[in-house]
């Protein structure tokens, strides 16, 4: 069996566990409901493994950065309809580069660039050197980068407690279209959550017939220009909505080749000692989660 590489979209799992998990604070009363969830997810991760079959070797984690991305460069509505970060949330966020380093969890962010492009582009690297890469995360958008080889999703499901696996079957099964054909197919749905439009008037399984049949956007619009599709008033659709497709398309599409200079022995995994995490977790309260990454250390 290959080693195995853990991405960790840490962004999109905090957000997940803030909204599925009840409120906790910590002895001295911060918010900490969001970081218990997602050591939670870490420590089952660590001592099963992506998918049961024991602990990876490598594990890496990313970050969003404050700064405007450049989507929001390209399209200036880009996620403008989601609404602010709840005041909760944004202390926990922070506290969250501590939790990893705590762990022994190298992280990563950049400038411009959101976390599920670094996990895409590290994806990408270390899946090409021959390493299995599990990506977990919350985000779909995340699949795209299971065209690689050797790649797979690991997406939390009810809340954070489960979970379920996308390799290029259940993408395609997901979604009608191969994860390679995602950023086309968003090109022509859009993506209410990011505000990216698409084409108004297209739906899931038009998009899905069409990308499908004609390979990509590109190909699309090869046929719309000659001969035209059958459908009189879906060829009108494509037309007047064609440099709104491709926007979409390169809004969805997630960057694989960042400048992230870093080796696979950078991110081998050392679990860190039992003081440590003991004296972290005691400050947020986490007895119960102190006591299953003590079995986890030991083997249990």
């Amino acid at each position: 069996m290959r080693d195995t590489l853990l991405l960790i979209d840490a962004n999109s799992l905090i957000h997940r566990a803030f909204h599925a998990l009840p409120p906790l604070t910590a002895p001295d009363g911060r918010p900490a409901g969001a970081l218990y969830g997602l050591a939670s997810i870490i420590i089952k991760i660590l001592k099963e493994g992506p998918t049961g079959e024991g602990p990876p070797e490598y594990i890496a984690a990313a970050f969003d950065r404050p700064e405007p991305t450049h989507r929001e460069s390209e399209y200036k509505e880009y996620k403008a309809t989601r609404p602010p970060v709840d005041a909760g949330l944004i202390p926990q966020l922070i506290e969250s580069h501590e939790l990893f380093k705590v762990l022994g969890i190298n992280t990563f962010e950049l400038s411009g660039w959101e976390a599920d492009d670094i996990v895409t582009t590290l994806a990408s690297k270390f899946s090409a050197e021959g390493l299995g890469v599990f990506i977990l995360s919350g985000d779909r958008d995340v699949l795209q980068a299971v065209h690689n080889s050797g790649v797979r999703v690991v997406m939390p499901q009810r809340g954070i407690s489960d979970t379920v696996v996308y390799d290029e079957k259940a993408v395609k099964e997901k979604f009608g279209v191969s994860p390679d054909q995602l950023a086309d197919y968003k090109g022509l749905v859009g993506d209410a959550s990011d505000n990216i439009p698409g084409v108004p008037g297209i739906g899931p399984k038009t998009a899905a017939d069409l990308i499908g049949r004609y390979g990509s956007l590109d190909k699309l619009y090869t046929e719309v220009d000659g001969a035209g599709v059958p459908n009189p008033r879906l060829q009108e659709k494509l037309k007047t909505y064609r440099e709104q497709a491709f926007l979409s398309k390169k809004l969805a599409t997630l960057a694989s080749d960042l400048p992230i200079e870093v080796s696979v022995d950078e991110l081998a995994f050392k679990p860190s000692s039992d003081d440590e995490v003991a004296e972290y977790f005691g400050r947020l309260g986490f007895k119960s989660l102190l006591e299953r990454f003590r079995r986890y250390a030991a083997g249990e």
